[in-house]
């Protein structure tokens, strides 16, 4: 499944209408710039600060740095995050395709910065460049190609890397214009929807069992991940997520990555993948209840991945053994270090954090966090396991982690600490799957809470927690000891990397599940949930350090 507010409900619950496939779109040069009013007095100048170690110099890459630790060098500091101020703000670029496809909002991607030029992606893989000293939008290329999201670009050597729903593309970042596309799908009942990853002259792009134009984890849909060259497009290897699907290609369906993979100083490649499918949330085909048409441990689903950079596997951690409800290990594995030995720390849906030895995938430590409601263990199959086997669980239950729950969003750390956004929202369940309707499960989304939580990558333990009034669905960012993320009900907010009290909070113009970048002394957010705001308007946002008279054009709820 998907991130939040992606679609207008559950799989099973709100159907997504069907519609034929976009193709692709042309790029447009244009002068527009700020929202009328949204542009403030900006003062001051970026201050330099030499990056460290894992530390990226600027936000260039969709998690800060090759190792995904959304870590940054900037200006912002616990001293001054106070300060900062409305700079501009750009609309989403949006064609309507998304609404058409069932889409609630527009826009749940980390922007990146390169050369003084915010580039980033919406929900319809339209890619837009944006000037960051003015907020002057320098071209958009529209894809109009609706897909789940959370989407996002990568950039090297002048070249702007991202994908359709259908295609990876490679668009001149100083033009817009497409240099090649590579169409990746295998079937209609697959899609793409993460920020490519790049590494040494190859891109890396996978599919997920994902269409919204179609449907999602619908039989025969694969997540393969496809090594392309950087320069071309042409494929030079492929790694299938899940095999043959475990024997069933006409039910069975899964795999898949949101966001982009991990690299080490040697290429290697480390990935999180999405949950196996049929899932319970959608309702269990006729004649295979609790997912009976793929026994076993649906390999290598709900896994942290490592390949050589030549495409072997070198070894795999799997959390979540027969998935029965939909626990993604979906976020980009962080490469960091703990005890002085390199490590890799991931965590997803199931509301789980792990830390594994980077070298052999063996488990270090692993850590609940959220509200669970007893059922962490329900469907672990072993290898020889018969549909049969599955020990029946009530007619009716309360799940939490649900379905939009645990860790939506991916991770940071700052070398000794792991920063998680954790999202508490429980759902009714039956044998049959969700027992509510999607008018209810929005409702239930909107009022849901959650966490910030900061754990010692050394012992595994919670150094902090703080509660939220909404869902943080916007990731972990830090930078000189604060750390970003966004909440649902539309709010930026800036932590206390050591202590957690909160240093900023201030509202967005729409609800938000996007995450933050940082750069220089900019945080750039982008708010596209329409659902929470009284007049929502869907705005990618640039707060600065000192900028004044900015005002957004709605505020948000409490």
């Amino acid at each position: 499944m998907r991130r939040l507010v992606t679609r207008a409900g559950v799989a099973g619950v709100a159907v997504l209408a069907a519609a034929g496939l976009a193709v692709a779109g042309c790029a447009t040069s244009t002068s527009s710039s700020s929202v009328a009013g949204c542009s403030g007095k900006q003062t001051g100048a970026a201050s330099t600060v030499p990056a460290g170690q894992g530390v990226a110099a600027g936000w260039t890459q969709p998690g800060a740095t090759m190792q995904n630790t959304r870590d940054v060098a900037s200006a912002i500091t616990t001293a001054n995050v106070g300060r900062l101020g409305v700079a501009w703000c750009v609309p989403v670029e949006s064609t309507g395709e998304a609404r058409s496809a069932g889409l609630t909002d527009g826009y749940s991607t980390t922007p990146v910065v390169v050369n003084g030029v915010v580039y980033t992606q919406d929900i319809e893989s339209n890619v837009m460049a944006i000037k960051l000293s003015t907020g002057k939008v320098l071209w958009t290329h529209n894809y109009s190609s609706p897909n789940g999201g959370p989407d996002g670009v990568n950039v090297a050597g002048g070249v702007v890397y991202a994908a359709t729903n259908h295609a990876a593309v490679a668009l001149s970042a100083a033009t817009g214009r497409q240099l090649w596309t590579r169409t990746l799908i295998g079937n209609d009942h697959e899609g793409i929807d993460m920020a490519p990853g790049y590494n040494d002259g190859t891109v890396y792009v996978s599919t997920v069992p994902v269409n919204p134009t179609v449907g999602q984890y619908l039989g025969g849909g694969k997540g393969i991940l496809w090594a392309l060259n950087a320069r071309t497009g042409t494929p030079e290897w492929s790694w299938d997520e899940v095999q043959n699907l475990w024997g069933n290609p006409a039910i069975n369906s899964g795999g898949g990555l949101w966001e982009p993979p991990s690299f080490d100083a040697q290429g290697n490649i480390y990935m999180g993948i999405a949950n196996p499918g049929p899932i319970g949330e959608a309702g269990w085909p006729a004649g295979y209840p609790w997912g009976t048409s793929r026994p076993g441990p649906d390999l290598y689903t709900d896994s942290v991945v490592k390949l050589s950079p030549a495409g072997k596997l070198l070894w795999y951690y799997q959390l979540t053994p027969h998935d029965l409800y939909d626990w993604d290990l979906q976020n980009s594995p962080v490469l960091t270090t703990a005890n002085g030995q390199p490590v890799v720390i991931d965590g997803g849906k199931a509301g789980i954090l792990v830390e594994l030895n980077a070298q052999t995938g063996r488990l270090i430590w692993k850590l609940p966090v959220g509200v669970h409601s007893g059922h962490d263990n329900d469907g672990l199959l072993t290898e020889n396991a018969t549909p049969t086997s599955h020990v029946p669980l009530p007619a009716r239950f309360v799940l939490e982690p649900s379905v939009f729950g645990g860790v939506e969003t991916p991770l940071a750390s700052n070398g000794s600490t792991v920063f998680a956004a954790v999202n508490n929202l429980a759902v009714p369940m039956t044998v049959n799957g969700v027992a509510e309707s999607g008018k209810a499960f929005t409702a239930e989304i909107s009022t849901a809470t959650g966490e910030m939580i900061a754990v010692n990558q050394d012992t595994g333990k919670i150094d902090w927690a703080v509660k939220l009034p909404s869902s943080p669905y916007g990731a972990a960012t830090v930078t000189n000891g604060v750390v970003f993320t966004t909440t649902y009900s539309g709010y930026l907010y800036a932590f206390n990397a050591a202590t957690g009290a909160i240093l900023l909070k201030t509202p967005m113009s729409s609800g938000s599940n996007a995450p933050v970048a940082v750069d220089g002394d900019y945080v750039i957010a982008g708010a596209g949930v329409q659902s929470l705001s009284k007049k929502p308007q869907q705005l990618i946002i640039a707060y600065k350090l000192g900028a004044t008279g900015g005002k957004l054009p709605d505020t948000v709820g409490p």
